[in-house]
């Protein structure tokens, strides 16, 4: 039996280290079995045939667009049987206008809270905020297992989703005195979705380059990568 087939799709919002982010997680595809293909735009879906047989996509593509035949082939492809996966922005906020994309991956992208007014900058890091990554109780998954909950100090995600995703670790968005919602808000930070034969990963932390070095960061998405892999 030949290789497995990979491929990466990345590029989009510069400010998400797309070509290095992706770059961190290519030896681990490798060394289990894939041969690799990188695209830098979402161009290649509509390769009907090429699709037909990439066993795992893992796209890093944040606030982009997509044409209606490389929708319609990442959708026919993930429903016939690919995995797709990814972190961050590249997956939960690429493809905003397109609902078919929303529906399939389970979670869009909301927001991300800032800091207090009086300690924002005018810059990436007023975003950047301490908080805790949940395991679900209970939740027996090979992706989560032996993890225990972790913090980290990056965007937190609030993610607008739907009870049909298998969520496997959550963050509750503090309501503070400066906000504009009103109570305390739990939104998933890892979850999975079965989409007809496809398995559909996603883990919300993943910002930059230090946060997905993050032992429980890489090792949750190094997992889910071959998760959702055919």
């Amino acid at each position: 039996m030949g290789e497995r087939q990979a491929l990466v799709v990345r590029g989009g919002w510069t400010g998400h280290h797309p070509v290095e982010a992706t770059d961190m997680f290519l030896p681990h595809l490798r060394a289990n079995g894939f041969d690799v293909r990188v695209e830098d735009s979402p161009g290649v879906y509509a390769e009907a045939d090429y699709m037909a047989g990439v066993d795992l996509v893992v796209q890093c593509m944040t606030m982009s667009t997509i044409a209606d035949d490389e929708l319609a082939g990442l959708t026919a492809a993930v429903r016939a049987g690919t995995g797709l996966a990814g972190w961050h922005g590249g997956i939960a906020d690429s493809y905003r206008a397109s609902s078919d994309y929303l529906h399939m991956v389970g979670g869009q992208f909301a927001c991300h809270p800032p800091k207090a007014p009086d300690e924002r900058r005018g810059e990436q890091a007023d975003y950047f905020i301490p908080y805790r990554v949940r395991m679900v109780p209970g939740a027996e998954h090979p992706i989560i297992r032996g993890i225990d909950d972790f913090d980290l100090v990056t965007e937190q995600y609030w993610v607008l989703t739907d009870e049909y995703v298998d969520v496997l670790a959550t963050t509750t968005l503090d309501a503070r005195e400066f906000d504009a919602w009103h109570r305390p808000v739990t939104s998933p930070a890892v979850w999975t979705r079965r989409w007809g034969q496809g398995r559909v990963f996603v883990c919300t932390p993943g910002h930059d380059l230090d946060v997905l070095r993050v032992p429980q960061v890489t090792t949750i998405i190094e997992r889910g990568l071959l998760w959702a892999a055919r």
